[in-house]
């Protein structure tokens, strides 16, 4: 069993809050909450892989506690198992109704409560390969548009927060169309890989993200970096994809693959991600063509 799954235990009694903590300690990270109010604001930080909720307490009850993880984007999809001394088939098809995907009455067997919860991590970590298989690229491996979209959209919101700058590159090819024509297919696609792994080489940070777009198209986002930042780091990748030297003996820009580029930064001011960043770094990928090509073309600085 993978021992970095979390599990948020709720439960009013110390004494069942400690049982589970001893059956289940070994082999998860278990963290503990006595109340509803407690499990909501301990769900919100930690988001655990599973809750283990009691019913019956006071003030709020288990029912009130996963109406509103549910109603929450950050928790909806956390699955919730009732553990609770309700034994009625009333009270179970209540708590599943509410979205729970298992109900578990007390006092119950401790061997077959850590069945179960490993079924049900099973079912996470599956569910978790399925979401990263389809954020990823099939060809090259790195992220796809799909994920550019939420990538984008969480980094728009975080630079709004710090005032901190965006900037956002669009990468193309150079005359791609006419190296598959020449060369095959086959061979284009190893193109498209060895420039996805050199895009990521790149990167010098964390926090920097690369995706194909679509084709042979990737994009690139450098958050906390303004343009003069990003354009040398754009430079470098220029040049990075340049010294590969891979033959291109129908360009007319070089003997071997090259990339044009274009960026555009901007300082995030609505919470809602503005798409004309990305129409602005577009246009300027345009513009790197239309004036040589392998070249990076930058929008003057824009705030939104």
């Amino acid at each position: 069993m993978n021992p970095t799954f979390t599990l948020l235990c709720v439960d009013d009694e110390k004494q069942n809050r400690a049982l589970l903590t001893e059956l289940l300690q070994g082999e998860h990270r278990i963290i503990l909450a006595k109340d509803g109010k407690q499990a909501l604001d301990r769900a919100r930080e930690h988001l655990p892989d599973l809750i283990l909720l009691d019913v019956l307490m006071p003030e709020m009850d288990g029912y009130t506690v996963i109406r509103a993880l549910k109603n929450d984007d950050l928790t909806r999809n956390i699955p919730v198992i009732f553990i609770t001394a309700l034994d009625s088939a009333g009270d179970e098809e209540r708590g599943l109704e509410l979205g729970a995907v298992d109900y578990i009455s007390k006092p119950f067997n401790p061997a077959i409560v850590r069945v179960r919860i490993r079924n049900h991590l099973q079912s996470v970590r599956q569910r978790r390969m399925l979401e990263q298989m389809a954020m990823l690229d099939s060809l090259t491996g790195i992220p796809n548009r799909r994920r550019f979209n939420e990538v984008f959209e969480q980094e728009w919101r975080r630079c709004k927060r710090d005032s901190a700058p965006l900037s956002l590159i669009v990468v193309d090819v150079d005359h791609f169309k006419a190296f598959n024509d020449t060369y095959g297919h086959a061979a284009g696609d190893e193109v498209l890989c060895r420039i996805a792994t050199t895009l990521q080489t790149s990167l010098r940070r964390p926090g920097d993200f690369v995706a194909r777009y679509g084709g042979e198209e990737f994009v690139m986002l450098l958050p906390g970096i303004d343009s003069e930042g990003a354009r040398v780091l754009c430079e470098h990748t220029r040049a990075d994809v340049e010294s590969e030297r891979i033959p291109h003996a129908v360009s007319n820009v070089a003997p071997w693959i090259t990339i044009s580029l274009g960026g555009a930064t901007r300082i995030p001011r609505d919470s809602t991600p503005n798409p004309e960043l990305f129409s602005l770094a577009d246009t300027y990928l345009y513009v790197a063509k239309n004036t040589g090509r392998n070249r990076v073309a930058w929008a003057p600085p824009v705030e939104s």
